[in-house]
């Protein structure tokens, strides 16, 4: 039996997300090595416990998800109500619950909780012919209580993360073109309203900031032109590890955290930027295929949500980095640092060995 987890497990899977998570440690050791807080090293602590949880959801049946996804789901929502209760305000916002060793950020476990109980509802469901609005309702209101708990924090970023992770996996599943159409239709008239009505104003400035980075380049659009300056300079070949002038200098804001993309493309250029994205791309699809080659539903809904939550992380993390999308706060998965960040990544790609490694052992 071992020599079967050993030949049937994903290596270039495992490899591509373990070379991305150590060039993400060079890349913030640039960007923190001057600070008083060096993040890079505390990045290797987190990977080693990510290593860890993933090895430990890889040898984990995954279909043991399929009776808890509900459990977990309700143990994280209590965690987002504790974190209004307890825990710390961090640049005007509640998002984490200090453990003492770690801070933990229930808004990232949601990301996995919604992926599960979503798999396990629809697995759960025998509709094969596509859904309608109605069958959409319960489903639709897990991912309401969910969002409007981390919308609270504040943290608009994942709110909008968690939407696109269920709408993808809505999509999965398949729902009639008519329902489709229907949502598409209350989504472009709810717009405006949410816009004049349910933004904060320094939300709506972000937004004024994305179409018009200059109207206030001191202010509200400095982060996105400095982001925009330092991918600029990065030019072809790169300006080389530790030798960019908006990362030494400290023009680039968060630059370890939200912008992290940003001191890579300014020290690597074009063509490293091409490389890091070949790779991730290519990681992606690894997700797409274990997804489309599970054993069952759950595990094809389960995987082909965890590849979504890597794959809009990444696709809004690096379209705010380069001016394309307004900038909401959401990292880049393993290579943005932040313990939670990682851990729950790490956990994701285990659970998705899982689901490669037994639709041949059982």
């Amino acid at each position: 039996m071992r020599s079967r987890y050993v030949s049937d497990f994903h290596f270039p899977f495992f490899i591509s997300v373990l070379f991305l998570c150590i060039v993400g440690v060079f890349n913030l050791y640039s960007a923190s090595h001057q600070s008083a807080h060096p993040q890079w090293l505390y990045q290797i602590y987190w990977l080693f416990m990510g290593l860890g949880v993933a090895g430990l959801m890889t040898f984990l049946d995954y279909r043991i998800f399929e009776r808890l996804g509900y459990p977990l789901y309700f143990i994280n929502l209590f965690l987002l109500l504790l974190v209004m209760l307890i825990g710390p305000r961090i640049y005007g916002a509640h998002r984490w619950i200090d453990l003492g060793f770690m801070r933990l950020q229930p808004s990232e476990l949601m990301k996995i909780s919604l992926v599960l109980v979503l798999a396990q509802y629809f697995h759960a469901d025998r509709n094969v012919g596509g859904y309608r609005l109605v069958g959409l309702i319960r489903p639709m209101m897990l991912l309401g209580m969910a969002a409007a708990l981390v919308v609270i924090e504040p943290d608009l970023g994942t709110t909008l993360l968690l939407c696109f992770i269920a709408g993808s996996i809505f999509m999965f599943v398949k729902i009639k073109w008519q329902s489709l159409l229907i949502l598409a239709v209350i989504g472009a008239l709810s717009a405006p309203l949410a816009y004049h009505f349910a933004l904060k104003d320094y939300q709506k400035d972000r937004v004024k900031t994305f179409l018009n980075p200059s109207r206030d380049p001191r202010g509200k659009g400095y982060h996105a032109l400095q982001s925009m300056i330092a991918v600029g300079s990065g030019k072809f070949y790169g300006k080389g590890h530790m030798k960019g002038s908006q990362t030494q200098l400290a023009f680039l804001p968060e630059q370890h955290t939200d912008f992290v993309f940003s001191v890579f493309a300014e020290e690597h250029g074009f063509v490293g930027v091409t490389l890091f994205l070949i790779i991730y791309i290519v990681m992606i699809f690894m997700g797409l295929d274990i997804s489309k080659h599970a054993r069952d539903k759950f595990g094809a809904i389960l995987g082909f949500g965890i590849t979504s939550i890597f794959f809009w992380q990444a696709f809004i993390n690096i379209g705010m980095v380069i001016g394309v999308l307004p900038v909401v706060g959401i990292t880049l998965p393993f290579f943005s640092y932040g313990g939670s960040s990682l851990i729950i990544s790490m956990m994701g790609v285990g659970v998705l060995l899982s689901i490669h490694l037994r639709r041949f052992i059982f």
